[in-house]
């Protein structure tokens, strides 16, 4: 590849991740517009969220059209190749973040009426400033390849585990004391999930730069083995016929 078309190669790549940083902002800003609606009842802001996340599937699939046309153009190679897939799976992960954004707020309309005491309430706004700050974070790691923090957010994600299993509780509580209906209680069982299912793509977003930048995934080890044993497998076999043809040519 000559200098003027690596450096255009390259400048293609810096628009995609400067793209699928902009979604990334998109999705932090649904979060918790998606939670004050919540909180406060609010249709109209519901409705926002909600049509909002057709401007971020537009993006979305921009990014993963650009993605595709820079590999059938350009032809990369090696890490270039890994960042271009990398880019593709994050953008991926982002969309369907943006995605639960907007169930949370349709959940609002289901519930739409509904009144969460000050436990909840306090649990719902700590779910969604854990959930923002996990998008933050994958960001950071992304853009900065850096695999330590990628590698760290599982651990991070802890705490919004926590949060929503504390959830879970009060929510049964109040509805064991009449405070919830049972379609209340399940909508919001649903809303604690989505949250929870933000924090599992940072996550995953976190597992795709350390495949970028080291070329290795959480899965790599456990495959070697998996190959390793079917290789052995397959070279036993091989081993046997071997030795039946043998016997059968004496």
């Amino acid at each position: 590849m000559s200098t003027e078309l690596r450096g255009t190669f390259h400048h293609k790549l810096d628009a995609i991740r400067d793209d699928i940083v902009t979604l990334a902002a998109m999705v932090t800003e649904a979060i918790p517009q998606a939670t004050q609606s919540l909180l406060d009842n609010d249709l109209k802001l519901a409705k926002a969220v909600i049509k909002g996340d057709d401007k971020l599937d537009l993006l979305s699939l921009e990014i993963e059209e650009g993605c595709y046309e820079t590999i059938a153009l350009q032809n990369p190679v090696a890490s270039d190749m890994r960042t271009l897939v990398t880019d593709m799976k994050v953008n991926g992960e982002y969309e369907r973040s943006g995605d639960l954004a907007a169930n949370i707020a349709k959940g609002v309309r289901r519930g739409y009426g509904m009144q969460l005491s000050p436990r909840l309430r306090g649990l719902i706004t700590a779910m969604s400033d854990e959930a923002v700050k996990l998008i933050k974070l994958s960001v950071d790691a992304f853009v900065e390849r850096d695999d330590e923090l990628a590698s760290a957010l599982p651990d991070i994600d802890d705490r919004l585990d926590d949060l929503q299993t504390d959830f879970i509780e009060a929510m049964f509580d109040a509805n064991k004391a009449g405070e919830l209906s049972m379609g209340e209680t399940v909508q919001l069982a649903l809303i604690s999930r989505y949250y929870e299912r933000i924090g599992d793509h940072a996550v995953n977003i976190g597992e795709r730069v350390m495949y970028m930048v080291t070329g290795d995934t959480p899965e790599s080890e456990g495959a070697t083995r998996a190959r390793k044993k079917r290789d052995k497998k397959e070279a036993k076999a091989e081993a046997e016929v071997a030795a039946m043809d043998k016997d059968a040519t004496e």
